[in-house]
């Protein structure tokens, strides 16, 4: 293409930040790194970085998902299984002042798995660490630990994981996604702490038994039983093959 002369447009840079949800001791967190580099030096971020010239959003998405918790990522439509993440495309965030060293577009993505260990840094981030999500979104809007003073997450992140949070919420009421959270086989005790985690509320044990167990696809018994909770042995479940609830699981009013 000879009369095509790409300098004449602004060059731009494309990212992506990953908004990696698990529930660890019954509440949502999120997995947040302390930027070693400007700008933001020193504050937490979500985990991401810049898209490669050889690669697709995808591809590098899930390269940062297993570089930052050593997850794969699998098909959006199956629940995660072995050391595999859901990985699904988030939004677009382009204001053009988002990033100070030049116009950066971010291509979020929502990762969530079940129980996950102690993260390991990478790339420009000195430290990482999974955070109650009512810690990072909570009325102060910012974060901080081990004494120190409460900052904002860096760039727009915070409103990347509002969003990601938001949509893990909405995602469970009509679709499998729940699962996600879980191992491979799990109890309905743990599957409704899941629903208690992300909604932020909590549920009626024998209500929330009825519904999960008589939607159609959604778990399927896997012959065994646990103690692993205490108390009497209880029904072990694997996710069935629905990933459409219906009737959907909606949410209470709070």
């Amino acid at each position: 293409m000879p009369s095509y002369d790409p300098s004449t447009f602004p060059p731009f840079a494309v990212t992506v930040d990953l908004v990696v949800l698990t529930v660890r001791r019954h509440a949502l967190c999120a997995l947040v790194v302390r930027r070693g580099e400007s700008p933001f030096q020193g504050r937490w971020a979500l985990p991401g970085g810049f898209v490669r010239t050889d690669e697709d959003l995808g591809a590098a998405a899930a390269r940062e998902l297993v570089e930052e918790t050593g997850l794969c990522a699998h098909d959006p439509a199956a629940p995660a299984v072995g050391n595999g993440a859901h990985l699904e495309q988030l939004a677009t965030y382009g204001d053009p002042g988002r990033d100070p060293r030049m116009r950066v577009v971010s291509v979020a993505h929502l990762a969530l798995a079940p129980d996950l260990p102690a993260p390991r840094a990478g790339g420009d981030a000195n430290s990482a660490r999974w955070a109650p999500v009512v810690d990072l979104l909570g009325p102060g809007g910012g974060f901080g630990r081990d004494g120190e003073q409460s900052e904002p997450l860096a760039f727009d992140h915070a409103r990347i994981l509002d969003d990601g949070v938001e949509r893990a919420r909405s995602k469970i009421e009509y679709s499998s996604l729940a699962t996600a959270f879980c191992p491979p086989e799990f109890t309905v005790g743990e599957l409704r702490r899941v629903y208690e985690a992300v909604w932020g509320v909590v549920l009626d044990p024998r209500n929330f038994h009825r519904k999960v167990t008589g939607t159609p696809g959604f778990l399927v018994p896997s012959g065994g039983t646990t103690t692993r909770q205490g108390g009497r042995p209880a029904q072990l479940f694997r996710s069935g093959a629905a990933t459409v609830l219906n009737p959907p699981m909606l949410r209470p009013e709070v």
